[in-house]
């Protein structure tokens, strides 16, 4: 009994590192939800789903591979899963994933700095450079103290989405209602919004390098499709509730335009006084602990251990027993490129960036994983490691 309950808590405990990797500043913010998902009419309240349904198709794949292959870090993985053609598609894969940790963080960046600007009013420039000075010193600092905290951050930004949206939904019904009758009577085509759906599950998919270290702690490989399982049901209804509360607001002119459509949701809807500032503040610390752990990753990629960084003059922080000049040095540099790419605005990057990852990640995942399940038999022949 207690076994059962041990593997039902690490499916679930896997199920919510989908969520919360997920889970950042785009999607707190409202802006992923309403580019790929909202503007493309009623088809809105159905393409979520079929966006999760297709990851949690790939995920728990690459999961149940990663386990039953015993291949745990994305290197490995990469080798095994691709194999005579990993020279091809591993170092192609090594290309996304760096495309990935630039443009995420700097979606970070513009999620804060829009939220602040918004709030008060200061130049989106100077509001980004102030969160980009912040996002530096708690990557020197406080990466420890980050990752220490996160479990508790994002149960923090869930309960605080489910305080904001309920009560708009609730009480924004009627809106929601003239929402999807002007959706219907717009008369939007189904191929576009399938095609925005497919982009947004696509882009997704290059979290698979996340994920495939955290196969380890399944019992065994069918767990997987269980963990993606239950990840698909709490990440479709997340996303379908943002979705209703954007309804809410969906046929005032000026929601179209808005960078940050949850606060514009919160502003004109129920409780606002209150809930202005929460919502604020839940989507800045989401923006800012996801900029910092990938911030730290691209440091961590940077700097190899050595000896010679081992011996070296370091210099000590409260969340870290001692950091490198080089460590400083790439984080600072890693903090400038990210400013640099969140001046082209949040809604640029979720719409156009997003989909560029999308489109490199047709021929290095996608493709290739499709042709592996067809051939191996969704990896039922021996030889598919091979």
């Amino acid at each position: 009994m207690k076994k059962n309950k041990s593997t039902a808590a690490v499916i679930l405990g896997v199920s919510f590192v989908w969520f919360t990797t997920h889970f950042g500043g785009g999607f707190a913010s409202g802006a992923q939800i309403y580019s790929y998902f909202v503007r493309y009419g009623i088809w809105c309240l159905a393409m979520p789903v079929l966006a999760m349904v297709y990851n949690a198709v790939f995920f728990s794949y690459s999961l149940r591979f990663a386990r039953k292959h015993q291949v745990y870090d994305y290197r490995s993985y990469n080798e095994a899963f691709y194999g005579k053609y990993s020279v091809i598609f591993s170092n192609l894969f090594e290309v996304l994933y760096i495309c990935v940790m630039c443009v995420a963080p700097a979606v970070a960046f513009a999620t804060g700095g829009a939220t602040l600007s918004q709030l008060t009013g200061l130049p989106y420039l100077l509001c980004t450079f102030l969160i980009g000075v912040f996002i530096f010193v708690v990557a020197i600092f406080g990466t420890n103290l980050v990752r220490r905290v996160a479990s508790v951050l994002s149960i923090c930004i869930i309960a605080g989405l489910f305080v904001v949206y309920i009560p708009n939904i609730i009480s924004g019904f009627p809106k929601i209602a003239e929402a999807a009758k002007a959706m219907t009577s717009s008369d939007l085509p189904l191929g576009d919004a399938l095609y925005s759906a497919f982009l947004y599950g696509t882009f997704q998919l290059s979290n698979i390098a996340v994920f495939v270290q955290h196969a380890k702690v399944f019992e065994k490989p069918g767990d997987a499709a269980k963990s993606m399982g239950a990840g698909f049901v709490v990440n479709s209804l997340m996303m379908v509730m943002v979705v209703l509360g954007l309804m809410t607001v969906y046929t005032r002119p000026e929601a179209a335009q808005q960078s940050i459509p949850t606060l514009f949701m919160v502003q004109n809807g129920t409780g606002s006084g209150f809930m202005t500032p929460l919502i604020s503040l839940l989507i800045i610390l989401g923006a800012v602990s996801t900029a910092v752990n990938m911030v730290a990753a691209m440091v961590k990629r940077i700097c190899k251990d050595s000896p010679k960084e081992k011996s070296g003059e370091t210099h000590k922080g409260a969340g870290n027993l001692g950091i490198s000049k080089k460590e400083i040095l790439a984080a600072l540099v890693c903090c400038l490129v990210d400013f640099g790419i969140a001046q082209f605005g949040l809604l640029n990057l979720i719409q156009k960036a997003y989909s560029m990852i999308a489109y490199l990640a047709i021929p290095v995942i996608l493709v290739p994983y499709v042709i592996h399940m067809v051939v191996t038999r969704f990896d039922t022949k021996q030889s598919s490691a091979k």
